[in-house]
């Protein structure tokens, strides 16, 4: 047991200076001045309604790109900041390059942060944050990941309890969930052992409930239905994955990346079947 111990200590330490990505997730940040909410001229109304059209388009570098005009020209801009900062982690996300996604995450961080010191208690900043330490956990350290999983606990939390028809905030309450539930044993070693155990209430029961919540607020929402799919497959709910990936496969993708969860889907969909024709086919079998 000892000798685990010590494994899993060297292998979550290892590495501890060496990512640039944990250099700018830890890099000391000034602590906010208090900002009252920018009140909404004319000209940042029609700005935000442009931004807004753009996202709904799906021309997301330009909608960050007026986001960003706003904030310019009033750096309380509640709405701005925290969709910029959303839109900043999906824009990221896209990328390979880690120095790309670094440099984008890391803006959706300083934005979100900023939300927070505007509306503290608001869904959306919350979930803004939330969002922005799970996508900077992908690059960081073993270490730096699970307190990055920590930290992000109570704004998600928040988020959902603040606003309960918030889709996304559920989806990523899911994700959360399930990640946490799902910590190898090295992971929940060095959590008990430096971290004081793992993030409280994490369960896969929750992951379903949450990732389901998200499902029904949005029906169409392809990946929320993939999703939803891949968690009933981890916990071997085969029926109830295979009625989340019809629902999915029913949903016109829109973007190449919606068409590309829809081939997952189709295709994860082709597997679960031919697996359940086995098995009535093995049970036939065994009533001649």
């Amino acid at each position: 047991m000892k000798l685990l111990v010590r494994l899993c200590v060297l292998v979550l330490l290892t590495g501890l200076w060496a990512a640039p990505a944990e250099a700018q997730f830890w890099r000391t940040r000034p602590k906010p001045t208090p900002q009252v909410e920018s009140p909404l001229s004319a000209e940042i109304t029609k700005l935000l309604a442009e931004a807004k059209s753009l996202q709904d388009q799906y021309k997301e570098s330009e909608a960050l790109a007026r986001y960003e005009l706003v904030l310019a020209k009033a750096p309380a801009t509640y709405e701005a900041l925290w969709r910029a900062a959303v839109l900043s982690v999906r824009i990221g996300a896209r990328y390979t390059d880690e120095t790309r996604k670094i440099a984008y995450f890391s803006a959706a961080r300083l934005y979100a942060s900023r939300a927070l010191v505007v509306r503290p208690e608001a869904a959306e900043s919350n979930y803004a944050e939330a969002l922005a330490l799970a996508n900077q956990a992908t690059l960081l350290t073993s270490r730096a990941r699970l307190l990055a999983y920590r930290e992000m606990r109570p704004y998600i939390f928040k988020a959902v309890t603040a606003r309960p028809d918030f889709a996304d905030a559920w989806q990523l309450l899911g994700r959360w969930h399930f990640r946490v539930d799902h910590y190898n044993i090295l992971e929940r070693i060095f959590s008990r052992l430096f971290l004081g155990g793992t993030p409280d209430g994490a369960s896969s029961a929750a992951a379903v409930e949450a990732m389901t919540k998200a499902h029904q607020l949005e029906p169409q929402r392809i990946q929320f239905a993939y999703d939803l799919a891949r968690i009933h497959i981890a916990e071997k709910q085969r029926t109830r994955a295979i009625a989340a990936l019809q629902d999915a496969i029913e949903i016109t993708p829109v973007t190449a990346e919606e068409l590309e969860i829809s081939r997952r889907c189709r295709k994860l969909l082709v597997q679960l079947n031919r697996k359940l024709l086995k098995q009535v086919q093995e049970h036939l079998r065994g009533l001649d």
